[in-house]
């Protein structure tokens, strides 16, 4: 029997007594007895009727019983879809009915208004809350604390992680057990986490950061996490000096540099920050040297691939840029009309090609075509370069994704809904600079002629339908959209006009 991510990231540890979470409140939890409730979330699982190849799909506050449920479903061999805790009940409905989900776990605060979605999709709606209580804890009480593990190969899919996309439509990425297990024992050694390490974890768990790059490279080395349900500044200080390494995305940092209390004593025993997700600033890197005497290692991923490239652990860390791929990730830059490769110095669209390459988009056969070409090189659809050092530098996004605070929110989304506002002719959203997320959303407004829309009942549609992070922060109302001679909005147009909106 194997199950690749059984295997090589919880059978080593499995009877290990080293901590592998330290919690808030002080509690601590070994290897060991995480993973013997990881056994009882198997065992739960399969109660449930799940097999082999099942989806289970979870929108539930980040908690050890989060990890010990999706390891779970890891070894009772059932895809874990995680799905983030702002989307809206009608945001979760497509989601559930997409992946053909057979069961929705969900916090109790949140079952009266998925029980309906969950009824119209046909699954089943079981409870799961951050405290540790609920329907699904219960049921795993009643479980023996050790499981058979589901045989499982490298090309089965282990998770489900939803997308934005171009095309309206978010796309269910294919996670396979090669996926995960290759890229976080690549990223063990390449930023040398071993047994010795307490990664401080304030990221969530329901995307890739915080559920593998984080969770998966601890794993992999045996080490531990202080886990907190969120990123709280004051808390981060407290604990700093109990961690050795941390994780997080841009705003994390500069909401640390905004805080007194950070500095260079706090962080003595640190030996690593790294910062994903979103862009990193220049000035950030540069303040938060001068202030700790840390470079901050950026990286370099996206939900398809996991990570891709990495600045090095030891060298330099270049400002501006995301390293050098991966060991074993293939990088090149084409052209993004015919595919061809580009020289050292031009800008283009990365393409990569791995074992961290996903296996392609759920129930999406011709969108995967698109995108994935028969070679393995996916065509990740942002714009960069490599200067001559080898360094990949991000130059912006062929797509019109916007990443803020780490999440990717894909505009056609907020725009279906303000452009059923009465008095809206028409609307682009967009993304701009944003001191603290990096990016922000900002909703352009083209009015009807002679009218006058209402930006209280557009932000009140918004709120109603879609999760707080893609809220426009400001709405502009104009007489028109700018247009090329094609007739296509011009975005490039008004990312430039209201770049400065936020300095």
């Amino acid at each position: 029997m194997a199950n690749p991510i059984f295997d090589k990231l919880m059978q080593p540890w499995l009877d290990s007594s080293a901590v592998f979470l330290k919690l808030q409140d002080g509690g601590l939890m070994s290897h060991a007895a995480f993973f013997r409730r990881v056994a009882q979330y198997a065992n739960a699982v399969v109660s449930l009727g799940l097999r082999p190849g099942d989806r289970l799909a979870a929108q539930i506050e980040k908690s050890p019983q989060t990890l010990a449920l999706y390891l779970g479903c890891v070894q009772a061999g059932v895809i874990f879809l995680p799905l983030n805790t702002a989307y809206t009940d009608a945001e979760l409905s497509y989601f559930v009915e997409d992946s053909g989900a057979r069961v929705l776990v969900c916090d109790a605060t949140r079952q009266a208004g998925l029980q309906g979605v969950a009824d119209a999709c046909g699954a089943q709606l079981v409870t799961l809350n951050a405290d540790g209580g609920g329907a699904m804890a219960d049921l795993a009480d009643q479980q023996a604390s050790n499981a058979p593990v589901v045989d499982r190969q490298e090309d089965d899919i282990a998770a489900l992680l939803y997308t934005s996309g171009t095309t309206g439509r978010s796309k269910g990425a294919m996670l396979t057990h090669k996926n995960l297990v290759s890229n976080a024992m690549i990223l063990k050694d390449l930023w040398q986490f071993s047994a010795d390490d307490m990664l401080l974890h304030a990221l969530p768990v329901y995307h890739t950061h915080g559920l593998f790059v984080a969770t998966f490279t601890t794993l992999a080395a045996g080490g531990g996490m202080i886990f907190l349900p969120k990123y709280d500044t004051d808390v981060i200080c407290d604990l700093l000096p109990d961690a050795t390494a941390m994780m997080g995305v841009p705003t994390f940092y500069t909401r640390l540099l905004g805080s007194a209390r950070f500095d260079r004593d706090l962080v003595q025993n640190m030996r690593l920050f790294i910062s994903g997700s979103a862009p990193l600033l220049a000035e950030t890197h540069i303040r938060f040297e001068e202030r700790t005497g840390h470079r901050i290692l950026e990286r370099y991923g996206m939900t398809e691939t996991n990570m891709s490239t990495s600045n090095p652990y030891n060298g330099e860390r270049r400002a501006g840029t995301v390293g050098f791929p991966l060991p074993g990730v293939e990088a090149k830059i084409t052209d993004p009309a015919t595919g061809a490769e580009l020289p050292t110095g031009e800008i283009g669209v990365l393409e990569v090609r791995g074992d961290n390459v996903f296996k392609g988009y759920w129930n999406m056969p011709e969108k995967t075509k698109e995108e994935l070409r028969e070679d393995g090189f996916f065509i990740t659809g942002d714009l960069v370069k490599k200067d001559e050092d080898g360094y990949f530098q991000i130059a912006g996004r062929g797509k019109d994704l916007i990443i803020s605070g780490g999440f990717n929110i894909y505009p056609k989304e907020v725009e279906q809904v303000l452009d059923d506002q009465p008095h809206v002719l028409e609307t682009a959203v967009i993304g701009v600079p944003h001191p603290d997320f990096g990016e922000t959303v900002v909703a352009v407004v083209a009015r009807k002629a002679g009218e006058e829309p209402d930006v209280t009942q557009m932000e009140a549609a918004i709120a109603t339908d879609l999760a707080r992070f893609k809220h426009p922060r400001k709405y502009i109302v104009v007489d028109a959209l700018p247009r090329n001679t094609m007739g296509k909005v011009q975005k490039n147009a008004l990312r430039q006009d209201y770049a400065d909106l936020f300095a």
